[in-house]
């Protein structure tokens, strides 16, 4: 991963031969991840109910009722709210967010690219947002540009061409022409910390429990942690303990609450100290890169964190 401050000559390189590992990171198209589940999950001895919707949720002393839209009522003793960062299960449980909001946007768009990425991730932290060139498989690539409400609106406003030629042009070229090959979208960008992982009977994962700025990449990686860290509680358990337990719970949220809060500060300092126009900040941010980068202990301390 190649990452390139505002000054010409800060850049700092993540290698994943230099810190022992095969790769830094995997690439994965939701459709394709999504896929994967649900073909995961025919496997399982599980019942699913999609395309679906609730209505109601009962929480009671011993169990949760859930009225679906088309009728049905099922019954279960724990419910896990992954339903994004506008969770509908979270407002129904009362669980309060405080947002932070940006002001800016996540533009999002693929690309095939003239020249091959040779499977590395290139980042450019600008004056006007932070834009990231994603390798996937063949010459294409992923987009991420976070910038402001405003431009962001130019951008999916944009002929493809245009769109093509303005990153491009913000990437310096590093590979070459681009073309447009799906359109691109657009997601507000906000800091949104809730109050509490867990109620009786609840836990919430994902964006559901976290909302933090794209720029490191982790949002997804938080919430597969999240999921990891549930699953093993629950199955710790044993199985005569009630997985709807509220003490159960809280172990839960104990353990998360910790790397959650480590992200949200990190994400949201660098968010702040790369969209000032301070010059003493801008100064400090790009010594910080080139200082990062003559230090490869530091280096691989940061790749295995990310990767843990």
């Amino acid at each position: 991963m190649r990452v390139y401050g505002d000054d010409p000559g800060a850049r700092l390189e993540f290698s994943a031969y230099d810190a022992g590992l095969r790769e830094l990171a995997f690439i994965v198209e939701n459709g394709r991840l999504q896929h994967a589940l649900r073909e995961a999950a025919r496997e399982q001895d599980l019942r699913v109910f999609c395309p679906a919707g609730w209505t109601e949720l009962e929480y009671c002393a011993d169990h949760v009722a859930v009225r679906l839209e088309d009728g049905a009522e099922l019954v279960a003793r724990l419910v896990i709210g992954a339903d994004g960062s506008e969770s509908r299960v979270r407002a129904h449980a009362g669980i309060a967010v405080r947002p932070s909001d940006y002001r800016q946007l996540g533009v999002v768009a693929n690309f095939s690219c003239e020249k091959p990425h040779r499977d590395v991730a290139f980042q450019w932290f600008r004056r006007d947002g932070v834009l990231a060139l994603l390798p996937l498989p063949g010459n294409q690539v992923s987009m991420v540009w976070s910038i402001a409400e405003e431009r962001g609106r130019e951008l999916l406003a944009a002929p493809d061409a245009a769109l093509a030629a303005e990153v491009e042009s913000a990437s310096g070229g590093t590979l070459g022409a681009l073309r447009v090959i799906t359109r691109a979208a657009g997601f507000p960008l906000r800091l949104q910390r809730v109050t509490q992982f867990t109620k009786p009977r609840l836990a919430l994962v994902g964006d559901a429990a976290h909302n933090v700025h794209p720029l490191a990449g982790q949002g997804v990686n938080l919430g597969f942690r999240d999921t990891r860290v549930l699953a093993g509680v629950l199955k710790e358990r044993g199985l005569q303990s009630d997985c709807g337990d509220y003490a159960l719970l809280r172990r839960y949220e104990r353990a998360r609450r910790e790397d959650v809060l480590a992200m949200e500060v990190a994400t949201d300092g660098l968010q702040k100290l790369f969209n000032s126009d301070a010059v003493f900040l801008s100064r400090a941010r790009n010594l910080g890169l080139k200082l990062v980068d003559r230090q490869p202990w530091l280096k691989n301390f940061l790749v295995h964190h990310a990767v843990a």
